[in-house]
């Protein structure tokens, strides 16, 4: 974890303990939301007189307050401008209000940082255009990026990477790792949305990974089949043509022209099969199969790949901070 010493005395000289303050610090970078339970449970302290300070403190400096959900708990907001001016992200919008989803996700995103404190994590949008623009000279085009309209200025204002799921490198490998924090309702629309923000950047590495976190196991099989029909085949393979050639094949088999299908299609048709198994590529072959597509228009929508990619995806079950897995993520 890559916490600058200075920013820590910072909000020691504000009365905080040494403990106190590295929590402050992640929830201020990584949430602005957290509970009682990872409090406790990264302190390592328990209910009584130490978390009874800690909590006075944050109140009487104003430097947050207690929110509570019907049926979400309770969930305290690190808001002081002070407080976050002493880190140097004074200009953080996690000191804003949200709405409940949105900090039910920032409460899972912080679970996931404590229980992964041993990688360099790429903080705030500064530091991820840095590192992306900078340091791998990959153009701002290719970014995740966002346009705000604002009441002062007539022109837009462009923010990158507005997802503030965590990235972070790891200490023996300069490949970055992209994490996507699944919470709240089911679904994957979200999810698919996600990738097809970032597919400009993942189109410039030539290596990543991806960690699909989720408070259960249960949307794995379909995560890991999203991900790989739209990131990791198209990457990893110029799958144009095999997809193409995978279309005549199973039409001419599906029509029964046999004589038109060799012993080699059979065999390139077994092999890539379970590549094109998706919802994704069913999709397209339907349409392929009715005219309703032509080859040409695969490829634009596929897009060529000119470049090897090296592309990893991982899952994490996402357990709650200080309680049994399974638990509400904003206990009450």
């Amino acid at each position: 974890m890559n916490i600058t010493p200075a920013h820590l005395d910072a909000l020691q000289a504000l009365g905080y303990t040494k403990a106190e303050a590295r929590f402050l610090y992640l929830v201020a970078t990584h949430s602005g939301y957290f509970t009682a339970r990872q409090f406790l449970s990264f302190t390592g302290a328990h209910w009584g007189k130490r978390t009874t300070t800690f909590w006075s403190k944050l109140q009487s400096r104003g430097h947050a307050r207690t929110e509570c959900f019907p049926k979400g708990g309770v969930v305290h907001h690190l808001l002081s401008r002070r407080l976050y001016r002493q880190i140097e992200k004074e200009h953080l919008r996690n000191r804003r209000e949200h709405e409940f989803d949105f900090i039910q996700r920032r409460i899972a995103m912080l679970d996931f940082v404590l229980l992964n404190q041993g990688y360099q994590y790429l903080e705030t949008e500064a530091e991820k255009f840095q590192y992306f623009c900078e340091t791998l000279s990959i153009g701002k085009q290719f970014l995740p990026a966002n346009l705000y309209l604002s009441r002062k200025t007539p022109v837009p204002a462009v923010r990158y990477f507005v997802d503030k799921f965590p990235m972070y490198l790891t200490p023996s490998s300069p490949v970055v790792t992209f994490t996507y924090i699944h919470e709240g309702a089911p679904g994957f629309t979200d999810f698919i949305r996600h990738l097809n923000r970032y597919l400009p950047l993942f189109r410039q590495l030539r290596e990543f990974r991806l960690v699909y976190a989720s408070r259960t196991d249960l949307h794995y099989p379909k995560a890991t089949e999203i991900f790989h029909s739209f990131v990791k085949i198209p990457l990893e393979s110029d799958i144009t043509e095999d997809l193409l050639r995978y279309f005549r094949v199973r039409k001419a088999w599906e029509e029964k022209r046999y004589r038109e299908v060799s012993e080699g299609d059979l065999i390139f048709r077994n092999q890539v099969r379970s590549w094109f198994s998706g919802d994704r590529f069913e999709g397209l072959y339907r349409r392929w199969k009715n005219g309703h597509i032509s080859d040409s228009a695969i490829r634009h929508e596929i897009g060529t790949n000119d470049r090897k990619h090296k592309v990893s995806f991982d899952t994490f079950v996402l357990q709650s901070i200080g309680v049994a897995h399974g638990d509400s993520a904003v206990p009450a």
